[in-house]
């Protein structure tokens, strides 16, 4: 029997892959979780050969919950069942060492064979998701220390709070912003974040 842990936070959907899963005669749902830090201690407590996990969760996202079990040497299978499509996360999710990756569009069916490959110690990847990847999918425009500059504005920092702790002129933190907006193709701020955000290029 395969035991599963599955982390959703829409708990709707949570309950409805559990129950899909436990129609299938060689698995069975051993744990439910909320968040991406519920999921970690879920994993720690009831060891389950696979791990189910939604990206885009409150207090620990499904990538920095798999990239904490990859620290701990968890011997747990991941799955990530995640609704984007985005190079970035794929990126994160291939250094976390995860063994599927799923959109929750594709069709029922190919969750539960997608576990028994993972316990096979195959991998399974959308091919929508490789495509972005790898198909010409868009490439983070910026620098280190522009990435380091937006990350401060997300954080909610403002000019002067962001050139002290680089040890910047304001000027120079200002210079650096409009060449961001500029390479993002936004008008302001708000749009650069969410833009980047969108991409899965924050780190």
């Amino acid at each position: 029997m395969i035991t599963i842990v599955i982390a959703e936070d829409q708990r709707m959907l949570l309950g409805a892959l559990a129950s899909l899963l436990e129609l299938e005669e060689d698995l069975t749902v051993v744990g439910q979780a909320t968040n991406g830090e519920e999921a970690v201690k879920l994993a720690q407590q009831l060891k389950p050969d696979v791990l189910i996990m939604d990206i885009e969760m409150p207090i620990k996202s499904g990538l920095e919950a798999a990239e904490e079990i990859k620290k701990l040497e968890l011997n747990c299978k991941i799955i990530i069942l995640t609704t984007f499509a985005r190079a970035g996360y794929f990126e994160r999710a291939m250094k976390a060492s995860i063994s599927g990756y799923l959109l929750k569009d594709s069709p029922s069916e190919n969750l539960a064979s997608t576990i028994r490959t993972v316990m096979q110690g195959g991998k399974v990847y959308d091919d929508e998701l490789m495509d972005e990847a790898y198909g010409g999918g868009e490439n983070n425009p910026l620098t280190e220390r522009e990435q380091e500059v937006l990350g401060l504005v997300a954080d909610g920092k403002n000019t002067k709070e962001i050139a002290k702790e680089l040890f910047l002129t304001t000027g120079t933190v200002r210079n650096y912003i409009s060449t961001i907006l500029d390479k993002l193709g936004v008008s302001n701020r708000i749009e650069a974040i969410m833009r980047f955000k969108e991409k899965g290029w924050f780190k």
